[in-house]
């Protein structure tokens, strides 16, 4: 087992073996940390989609959050250096990191480190055995921490894509965190690179929550803060959009699957609607200039 020591960084402790090589640099990152192994590997989108890694519970969910027309319109490729923002139960993550192991990199820009919560802990843990279980399929991956004041996800420009998956609302916690997490996913792309976001879709026009608490958020916003940080609006895509959903549930999106947080009352209501109504947007870093900074 071997740990490297980040330069001027400190390693979170694995029980996996930790190292870099081949295309894995070193990443100046908050805590980062690099598991599992080189691999050769190299299968394609839908070979890692029909995969057994997956459970049936997660294929299921294939079917509202279209993972191969999602990934196709952003331009992910095999050899791209992608970066995904809090992963959570690694839903994503299980088709992104396989598809890239052999020829790119995967990182995976978990929640901060120092966090008590349980949920926090137990996220963490699952990234890093669903690598350390099958390091076959998932080479080499880097995972780094986002949270208050760890704004350091990946080395300065250094990332091809970064991808953000149901996450804006999370971060409208009336501290700014919003802005300050679109500037760091601008810092860590290359010139040219490509910030992909899916997002729960507010109603147009609806009055616009500056704490995201049911979830919604508006897509003119969303558009803004990525702008705002020096991005520029390239494409947006419908694949995601939910006609059924009527986005004035009690207890926000969480009422539709995969939550259903009414339990039983209403279920086969809600799991008619399907999951949210989500947009797809397709941003990039200009290859000149850019506006983004981070304090």
């Amino acid at each position: 087992m071997m740990k490297s020591v980040l330069s001027g960084l400190a390693m979170v402790a694995v029980t996996a073996g930790v190292s870099f090589a081949g295309h894995h640099e070193e990443a100046s990152a908050d805590a980062a940390m690099v598991i599992g192994e080189a691999t050769t590997n190299a299968p394609t989108l839908e070979q890692v989609l029909a995969g057994d890694h997956r459970s049936d519970k997660n294929k299921a969910r294939d079917a509202y959050r279209n993972p191969a027309a999602t990934l196709n319109f952003l331009g992910l490729q095999p050899d791209m250096k992608v970066a995904e923002i809090w992963p959570g139960g690694g839903w994503y993550m299980e088709v992104i990191a396989p598809y890239v192991a052999a020829k790119g990199q995967y990182i995976a820009v978990g929640f901060d480190q120092d966090s008590e919560s349980a949920y926090v802990k137990r996220a963490t843990e699952g990234l890093k055995n669903r690598v350390t279980e099958n390091p076959a399929l998932y080479g080499m991956v880097t995972i780094t921490e986002l949270g208050d004041g760890k704004y350091d996800i990946a080395p300065a420009g250094s990332m091809d894509m970064v991808l953000t998956f149901r996450n804006v609302h999370n971060w409208m916690n009336g501290d700014g965190m919003e802005s300050k997490v679109f500037a760091a996913m601008y810092k860590a792309l290359k010139p040219g690179g490509v910030l992909g976001v899916v997002e729960h879709r507010a109603k147009p026009g609806a009055e616009i929550d500056p704490k995201a608490a049911s979830g919604y958020v508006d897509q003119d916003l969303v558009i803004k803060l990525a702008e705002d940080a020096g991005f520029q609006l390239v494409d947006t895509s419908e694949i995601n959009a939910n006609a059924a959903d009527t986005k004035d549930h009690l207890k926000g999106v969480w009422t539709l699957p995969p939550s259903l947080r009414n339990g039983d009352e209403d279920r086969a209501k809600y799991e008619a609607i399907g999951e949210s109504d989500r947009m797809t947007l397709k941003f990039l870093k200009p290859a000149i200039g850019g506006m983004a900074f981070l304090n």
